[in-house]
C-alpha cells in the first residue's frame, strides 16, 4: 500500500523512517504541489540541512534532492535477429520479418534518488550524499560534509571564493507538448515497430534495432544564499541502426536521431519513420563502398557529424577548469590559455560559437545550474576570435568575472557538482549563405561526412583524428560514390581556420549526446551541439582505421 502524505510527514519526524529512494520519494514528489518550491515538503527537509551546516560553522551550504525515472520502447528485426527470449526485440524473425519488440515499460522504471550536501568550511569544499531521505540522515550527512571540508583544509592553498548570485524561488520544467507519461505503451511500441517494418522491406538488411528512451529527472535545490528551486526535465532519445550484409561484408548505418529535452513529440518529429527506407538503402550501399585515397581534400561536414568535432576541440577546450589544470589527471587540459581570451584566432571569420543552456530542446537546457545560477546564452568565439570561456561560481572569480555563466552540474544526487559544458553551437551563416547543394556544387575534390564515428584527441584538445558513419566522394561539384574508412586530421586552430563556407539557418540542426565523461569519479553529461553545414578546405584525409 502506498503511504499517504500524512504517513510520510509522520515517519520523517523524530522517528526518522528511512525512505526508499525508488518509491516514497516519488510519492512525496507527486503529493507536493508544483509551481511554488516554498510549499514543497522538500523545503522543510532542505532547511534541516542548511540549519545544520550553519551550526557546524559552514560559510556556505547547498543541498540537492534528485530522482530519475527511465523508461523506453524498442523493437528489432531482420534475417540475422536472434531469439533473445523477449529482451531487446524479443522473438524470432525470418528474412525480412520484423518481430515484435518487448521493450515497453509502462509507467517507467524508478531510478536513483537521494540527496547530496555541499558545504564550505575553513575555505574548503566538503561533500557527502545518501539515498536515505530522513531528517536524522540529513543532519548526519551535513555534518560529514563539514568534517570533510575541515579535514581537507589542512592541504588548502587558497580559500574558495564564489561569485555572487541572487536568491531565486522558482519552479522550472522542460517545455513539453505531449507528456510521455500520458502516451499509452502500445502507441509507443507501435511507433518503433513501424520503423522496423519499413526497414526490413529491404531484403539485404540483416538486422535493425529501433528504440526511444524516455528519461525523467526531478530535482530540488536550496542554498544558504536563500534560493529554493524545483526543476523537472524530460529527455527523449530516438534512434535506430541498420546492418546490411552483401556476401561476406556487413556494414551498419546509424540513423542520427536527435535526442532532446521535451515530450513524446520529440520522437514523433525525429523523422525516424520517414528516414527508414533511405537509411536501409544506405546501409546496403555501404557494403560495396571502397576506401578513399590518402591526400588533401575539402571536407563538407553535415551537422550530425560536425557535432562531434565541435564537442571535442571547441566545447571541451573552452572549459575554464580544464584550462586551469583541474582535469589534468584524467581527461587532460587545454591548449587555450587565459591570456588568449580576446586574442586567439580560433578559426576563420565565418566561425562563430555560442554556449546556450536556454535553447528549447537542448540536452543541457535547464532553468538553473547546480550552483543555483540562472542559465544563460553567451559567446565563445566571434568572427574567429576567442571571446569567452565556460565558468561557474567557483571559477569565475579566478579570471575576474563578476558572475558565473551557469555551468555547474552533477550527474545525480550522489555526485559532486562541478563545471560541465553547456550546449555549444556553431552559428549559421548570414542571409545569402550557400545552401548545402551549392556548397557541394562549389567543391571540386572533397568528402561529404555524416554521423559520428571513431575519434582520437590529445590531452590538450589540439591534435585530433576524427571519423564519421557515412561518407560520399565529391568530384567536380557532384556527390558521387559512397566511400569508406575515412578519417581526417585536425589541428584545432588550423582546422577551423580553413573553414571557408557555411550554410544558413534553414539547414542548421542540433544533435546531442548523453555520454560526455569527465571527472574522478567519472560523471556523464548530456549536451547538444548545433551546426549548419560546414566546408573545411584542404585537410589531410586517409584511412587509418575502419
Amino acid at each position: 500500500m502506498s503511504p499517504t502524505r500524512r504517513d510520510f510527514l509522520k515517519y520523517t519526524g523524530a522517528a526518522g523512517l528511512a525512505i526508499a529512494s525508488s518509491d516514497l520519494v516519488g510519492e512525496l514528489i507527486a503529493q507536493s504541489p508544483k509551481g511554488n518550491p516554498l510549499t514543497s515538503t522538500f523545503k522543510g527537509l532542505a532547511d534541516v540541512s542548511l540549519g545544520e551546516a550553519k551550526r557546524a560553522g559552514c560559510t556556505y551550504a547547498d543541498v540537492r534532492f534528485t530522482r530519475s525515472v527511465n523508461s523506453g520502447v524498442n523493437a528489432s528485426g531482420g534475417s540475422d535477429r536472434a531469439d533473445d527470449g523477449g529482451g531487446f526485440g524479443g522473438g524470432r524473425g525470418g528474412r525480412g520479418g520484423a518481430g515484435r519488440g518487448g521493450g515497453a515499460r509502462a509507467g517507467g522504471r524508478p531510478g536513483a534518488a537521494g540527496f547530496g550536501v555541499r558545504v564550505i568550511h575553513s575555505g574548503v569544499w566538503g561533500f557527502a550524499s545518501s539515498p536515505l531521505v530522513t531528517e536524522d540522515e540529513i543532519r548526519r550527512i551535513t555534518r560529514i560534509a563539514a568534517d570533510v571540508a575541515k579535514a581537507s583544509a589542512i592541504a588548502k592553498k587558497v580559500d574558495v571564493k564564489l561569485a555572487p548570485v541572487p536568491a531565486y524561488t522558482e519552479y522550472w520544467s522542460s517545455p513539453i507538448r505531449k507528456d510521455p507519461t500520458s502516451v499509452p505503451p502500445e502507441e509507443k511500441q507501435a511507433f518503433v515497430q513501424r520503423v522496423v517494418d519499413a526497414v526490413v522491406k529491404n531484403r539485404a538488411v540483416s538486422r535493425v534495432t529501433a528504440s526511444v528512451g524516455v528519461g525523467n529527472e526531478w530535482r530540488y535545490f536550496a542554498s544558504t544564499e536563500g534560493s529554493y528551486i524545483e526543476q523537472e526535465t524530460f529527455e527523449i532519445t530516438p534512434a535506430f541502426n541498420v546492418s546490411a550484409k552483401i556476401g561476406d561484408v556487413t556494414k551498419t548505418r546509424n540513423f542520427a536521431g536527435v535526442p532532446k529535452t521535451g515530450g513524446w513529440e520529440v520522437a514523433e518529429e525525429s523523422e525516424m519513420i520517414e528516414s527508414a527506407e533511405r537509411i536501409a538503402a544506405e546501409a546496403v550501399e555501404m557494403t560495396t563502398a571502397r576506401p578513399i585515397g590518402l591526400g588533401l581534400k575539402d571536407l563538407v561536414l553535415m551537422p550530425a557529424h560536425a557535432m562531434l568535432t565541435i564537442h571535442e576541440i571547441v566545447a571541451h577546450a573552452t572549459e575554464l577548469d580544464r584550462i586551469l589544470g583541474y582535469e589534468a589527471n584524467y581527461a587532460g587540459t587545454s591548449f587555450v590559455k587565459l591570456s588568449d581570451v580576446g586574442k586567439l584566432k580560433y578559426g576563420s571569420r565565418l566561425f562563430n560559437v555560442t554556449a546556450d543552456r536556454t535553447i528549447p530542446g537542448g540536452m543541457a537546457t535547464i532553468g538553473f545550474d547546480d550552483d543555483g545560477v540562472k542559465t544563460m546564452r553567451f559567446p565563445i568565439v566571434r568572427e574567429g576570435i576567442l571571446v569567452g570561456l565556460q565558468t561557474n561560481r567557483e571559477t569565475a572569480p579566478l579570471i575576474g568575472d563578476k558572475a558565473s555563466k551557469g555551468c555547474t552540474s552533477a550527474s545525480s544526487w550522489r555526485d559532486y557538482p562541478f563545471l560541465r559544458m553547456p550546449n555549444v553551437h556553431v552559428e549559421p551563416g548570414p542571409k545569402g549563405s550557400p545552401t548545402p547543394d551549392q556548397m557541394i556544387a562549389d567543391t571540386k575534390d572533397g568528402v561529404l561526412i555524416d554521423g559520428r564515428g571513431s575519434y582520437s584527441i590529445d590531452q590538450q584538445r589540439y591534435n585530433g583524428q576524427f571519423g564519421g558513419n557515412c561518407f560520399w566522394e565529391i568530384k567536380n561539384g557532384r556527390k558521387t560514390r559512397m566511400v569508406t574508412d575515412v578519417t581526417y586530421n585536425a589541428i584545432t586552430t588550423d582546422f577551423w581556420g580553413n573553414l571557408d563556407a557555411i550554410s544558413g539557418q534553414e539547414s542548421w540542426r542540433m544533435f546531442g549526446t548523453g555520454g560526455d565523461a569527465k571527472g574522478q569519479p567519472t560523471q556523464t553529461n548530456s549536451i547538444s551541439h548545433g551546426s549548419p553545414w560546414l566546408r573545411i578546405k584542404k585537410i589531410m584525409v586517409g584511412a587509418a582505421y575502419a
